[in-house]
C-alpha cells in the first residue's frame, strides 16, 4: 500500500514537474519572439516592455479571454448532463432544418438560453426576477451597514486613541478568517436548539428562532453573518482614505466657524469619495456575487433565500444544465457591468483618475 502510495506521489510530481517545464519553455520561445519582433525587426526603444508583459498577456489570456469565450460558446448550446460532449448540439447547428424560419430560427435557438433565463424557472421553483430582486435587497441591505458600520469605525480609529492597533487587529479578524470556516462556525451558532444566538435570546425572554428553515429568518441570517465578515474590509480601505486628508482642511474650516457635521459633509465626504466609490463598487459585486454565506447559511436549501449566484451553482451543478447556466451566468456578468458603469457615471468621481 505504502509503495503504490509512493508511485502515486512520484507519477504525480513528474507530471507536474513536466508541466512547469513546458511552460518555462514556452516563455522562453515567447521572449525570443518579442525580442526578434521589438527588437531585431521593428528596433523599437520598448522591446523591454513587451518581453515583460507578454508573459502576463498569453497567461491571461489562456487563463480568463480563453475561458470567457468558451463558455460564452457555450451558452448557445443546449449541454447538459445527457448531452454532454460531443451530444450537445450547437444553436447555429440543430436550428438549421428550417432555414427559411428566420425569427422562429432567432427565437427557439439563437437566444433560446438567453430566453430561457428570463421565461422558465432558475430554481426548482422560483424565476429570474423574484431572485434578481431578493439578490438586489440583500445586497443594499449588507452595502448599507458595510458603508455605514465601515465608516463609522473608520472615522472613531482616525482620532487620537489609545490601542488603537490592538482594536485595528480585533475589527480586522472576521475577514481575516476564511470565508467559509466563519459560515458554517455562524450555521452552528443559528441551530434551533443548541445555537448561541438562540441562548442569548433566551436570556432576555425573546423565544427561539427557526434561522436556519424559516424562510424570512434564514434570510436575516445571512446578512447578519455577511455584514459581520464586510464591515472590517469597508473599515480598512475608508481608513486609508480619511488618514490621506490633510489636517489643513479642518484647522481652515474650525477658523470658519464650521462644526463637525458641516466639516464631514463638505470636507470629509467630498475628499473621501474617490476612495469610498472603487470601494462601494469592490463591495457592491463581491457582495452580489458572493456564494458562500447564502449557500452555507441557506442549509436547507430553501428557495426562498437563493441569490442569482446560488441559483447559477444549483443550474449548473445541481441540475446539470450547462447550456442554460452559461448564459445565466452572462446575464448576472451584464447586470453588474451595467450598474458599474452607471454607478462611476452618476458619482463621477473617477473623473479626476482618468484625466
Amino acid at each position: 500500500m505504502q509503495s503504490f502510495d509512493m508511485n502515486v506521489i512520484t507519477r504525480s510530481l513528474g507530471e507536474v514537474g513536466s508541466t512547469v517545464f513546458y511552460i518555462l519553455v514556452g516563455i522562453i520561445i515567447l521572449e525570443l519572439i518579442i525580442y526578434g519582433i521589438f527588437g531585431k525587426l521593428l528596433k523599437s526603444r520598448h522591446t523591454l516592455p513587451a518581453m515583460l508583459l507578454g508573459p502576463a498577456v498569453v497567461g491571461l489570456a489562456v487563463l480568463i479571454v480563453y475561458p470567457l469565450l468558451w463558455e460564452f460558446n457555450l451558452s448557445f448550446t443546449n449541454m447538459s448532463l445527457r448531452r454532454f460532449g460531443d451530444n450537445a448540439q450547437y444553436t447555429w447547428l440543430a436550428c438549421q432544418d428550417n432555414p427559411q424560419e428566420v425569427n422562429s430560427w432567432v427565437t427557439d435557438c439563437l437566444i433560446k438560453n438567453y430566453a430561457d433565463v428570463f421565461r422558465l424557472p432558475v430554481l426548482k421553483q422560483a424565476y429570474f426576477f423574484p431572485v434578481l430582486l431578493r439578490t438586489i435587497l440583500w445586497t443594499a441591505v449588507n452595502m448599507f451597514f458595510h458603508v455605514a458600520g465601515g465608516l463609522g469605525l473608520a472615522l472613531l480609529l482616525n482620532r487620537p486613541l489609545r490601542g488603537k492597533g490592538v482594536y485595528r487587529t480585533l475589527i480586522i479578524l472576521p475577514w481575516a478568517i476564511p470565508q467559509v470556516i466563519a459560515a458554517l462556525a455562524w450555521r452552528g451558532e443559528f441551530n434551533y436548539e443548541f445555537g448561541f444566538v438562540n441562548l442569548m435570546l433566551g436570556q432576555v425572554g425573546i423565544p427561539p428562532l427557526q434561522w436556519l428553515t424559516a424562510p424570512g429568518w434564514n434570510f436575516v441570517a445571512m446578512c447578519i453573518v455577511n455584514i459581520w465578515l464586510g464591515i472590517p474590509f469597508m473599515m480598512v480601505i475608508l481608513l486609508g482614505g480619511l488618514q490621506s486628508i490633510s489636517g489643513e482642511y479642518y484647522e481652515a474650516a474650525e477658523i470658519d466657524g464650521a462644526n463637525g457635521f458641516q466639516q464631514f459633509k463638505n470636507i470629509t465626504l467630498p475628499l473621501l469619495q474617490p476612495v469610498m466609490t472603487p470601494a462601494i463598487i469592490l463591495g457592491t459585486i463581491w457582495t452580489f456575487n458572493n456564494f458562500n454565506v447564502p449557500y452555507f447559511i441557506n442549509q436547507n436549501e430553501l428557495e426562498t433565500s437563493d441569490i442569482l449566484v446560488t441559483a447559477l451553482f444549483r443550474a449548473a451543478f445541481q441540475y446539470n444544465r450547462y447550456g442554460f447556466a452559461a448564459a445565466f451566468a452572462f446575464v448576472i456578468f451584464i447586470i453588474l457591468l451595467v450598474y458599474s458603469i452607471f454607478y462611476i457615471r452618476v458619482t463621477g468621481a473617477l473623473k479626476e483618475v482618468n484625466a
